[in-house]
């Protein structure tokens, strides 16, 4: 008897999601708040592992406490860039037992990156795409590493770069939920007064969208919501959701790299 034909192995390498699932996903879920689509998505537990990534900034208890309410041991993932405010990283305690979120974790830049690229802790002065590269993206990417989903708290009236956002995209591989994707602000304002969400601390002294200390200002009237973020910089997005292109020779002998204060 001959033996039966050797199966051959094959990895497969194929992306956990693909376009076609989020085409999907933004259909079924059009027009359906953000509360009951998070509710069905856990409950349906077709996510894989999933984590929520999030700033703590001044909008950031929405879509917290969205998810708190559908399933409070969803993972929280929080990158510390080691150059926030006091004032967002007491804002984090603040939502953690208010919101009783039970699955919570911090990510923060590899030391040894830091000795070798960032010694002084001025980078953020002369190349903050840089300084945004190994402080804020490089983490994330390593918290990410393990996920199939992650959900984000964009919304398309925070920037002309965040226009027609979709609530479900891929993003190498995995699926990019922004369940705001469509909110605007009075929406959020709405909803921080209905269930009474405790605000950021530096909220009301004008900063609209907090980043890292040294590269977050006050918003004017009138201006852009993320306008206090890199001000005088060509520079909107850290790099975690658009990609940014650091300075070339970055900390070199180039003039154009000299710390700016």
């Amino acid at each position: 008897m001959s033996e039966p034909a050797r199966q051959i192995d094959v990895i497969d390498a194929r992306p956990a999601f693909t376009q076609a699932d989020a085409d999907a996903l933004n259909a079924r879920f059009e027009g359906v708040h953000a509360s009951a689509m998070l509710k069905a998505l856990f409950d349906e537990d077709n996510l894989g592992e999933v984590a929520v990534v999030s700033s703590f900034g001044t909008e950031s208890a929405v879509l917290l406490h969205l998810v708190a309410g559908a399933d409070p041991s969803i993972p929280v993932t929080f990158v510390d860039t080691l150059k926030m405010f006091p004032e967002t990283l007491a804002y984090r305690e603040t939502l953690i037992r208010t919101l009783g979120l039970q699955n919570t974790d911090v990510v923060q830049p590899d030391p040894a990156v830091l000795a070798k690229k960032d010694e002084n802790g001025l980078r953020w002065s002369f190349d903050p795409d840089g300084c945004c590269e190994i402080r804020k993206v490089e983490p994330l990417a390593r918290a990410k590493s393990s996920l199939n989903s992650w959900i984000s708290g964009r919304k398309s009236f925070q920037s002309v770069t965040r226009q027609n956002l979709p609530r479900f995209e891929v993003e190498d591989g995995r699926l990019k939920i922004n369940p705001l994707g469509d909110w605007i602000k009075e929406d959020l304002e709405a909803y921080f007064e209905e269930h009474d969400l405790p605000r950021h601390p530096l909220e009301a002294e004008g900063y609209l969208s907090v980043g890292c200390a040294p590269c977050t200002s006050k918003v004017k009237p009138g201006e852009d919501p993320r306008a206090g973020r890199w001000r005088g910089w060509d520079k909107t997005e850290c790099g975690i959701h658009e990609e940014v292109t650091p300075l070339p020779n970055a900390g070199g002998d180039n003039s154009t790299n000299d710390p700016i204060f």
